[in-house]
């Protein structure tokens, strides 16, 4: 089966639609399922005593091993024919956060270009786990900036990605393995042990993917590419991830600004090292540049895929 052609329907079909929420009042979403039985297994298996990072490990797997379980059972099912790959693009489109992406961040970008630092620090709280109650201009387009590097890895790039090797069994394991780790990949007393393979897990399967759409953003920056590839490789290895820190170099070598740095996190203080650290703070007009840069790196992405399937198609 053609499943690059299957994740290049699925793009369409979220940009077309995204995830209505008269559909998510209905039924919810696969992502709100996966927590849900993430939530019930940590609730029974996260308790104190020896064998705690044995059982967060048996965890991940149940909850990787349902999602691509379901996955292969409904992929075989489908006919090996083009209805096999639409009905399995339909399928794998609520995994796919396209225009979601696009929503929320776009959603912090108005208020704060025209002043609105409430609502942009309101809209930015959706998105991102630190405290923006006291982020300036330049704090809030950073985090925002942030978010959507990132989150275009996380989001849209490795689920792709995933999908385009094995179909739906590879995109709804990712999509299990990166809601794992938002959930319980967490370096605290309660998820240090527990979330440890939830974590490691996440980091293994975003190493190719998040390259790849560190290389999306620098390709689709045109006449600064060389910049912004130049960034990625000087500075991606200094980010505390060892993946988020691709995309976000090349987001900040294409913008020609500062990313990441030290960030307020509750009552702590993270001293991150700086990606593009001799360039400025972003000001509010780079969040449109970097949301522009971004329908630009998620188009060229639905090019090479387009081009993937049309090599499927001819083989």
């Amino acid at each position: 089966m053609n499943f690059a052609a299957m994740m290049l329907l699925a793009m369409a079909v979220d940009l077309a639609v995204g995830w209505p929420r008269s559909l998510f009042r209905a039924i919810g979403h696969p992502v709100t399922w996966l927590g849900a039985l993430i939530s019930r297994l940590e609730a029974r298996l996260n308790r104190d005593g020896p064998g705690r990072r044995m059982r967060g490990a048996l965890a991940a797997a149940l909850v990787i091993g349902v999602a691509a379980g379901c996955g292969f059972a409904v992929q075989s099912a489908l006919p090996a024919t083009w209805v096999g790959v639409v009905i399995g693009g339909v399928l794998a489109w609520p995994l796919v956060a396209l225009r979601s992406m696009y929503e929320h961040v776009t959603a912090v970008a108005h208020p704060l270009v025209s002043g609105d630092l409430a609502g942009a620090r309101q809209s930015l709280s959706m998105i991102v786990g630190r405290d923006p109650a006291h982020l300036d201009e330049a704090g809030i387009a950073r985090a925002a900036l942030e978010s959507l590097a990132e989150n275009s890895s996380d989001g849209i790039i490795a689920p792709l990605f995933w999908g385009a090797v094995a179909g739906l069994p590879g995109i709804a394991a990712y999509k299990a393995i990166n809601t794992l780790d938002s959930m319980i990949g967490h370096r605290n007393a309660r998820y240090e042990d527990f979330g440890w393979a939830s974590a490691r897990i996440d980091d293994l399967v975003n190493l190719i993917p998040a390259r790849l759409c560190g290389a999306l953003f620098a390709l689709a920056s045109g006449g600064v590419s060389t910049r912004a590839m130049r960034v990625m490789m000087r500075d991606a290895r200094a980010h505390r991830s060892p993946n988020a820190g691709w995309p976000e170099a090349a987001l900040a070598g294409a913008l020609d600004i500062r990313l990441s740095g030290p960030r307020v996190y509750g009552n702590h203080i993270a001293n991150e090292p700086w990606l593009n650290a001799a360039a400025r703070d972003p000001a509010p007009a780079d969040l449109t540049r970097g949301l522009a840069l971004y329908r630009r790196a998620m188009g060229l992405g639905a090019a090479i895929l387009a081009l993937v399937a049309l090599a499927v198609w001819r083989i």
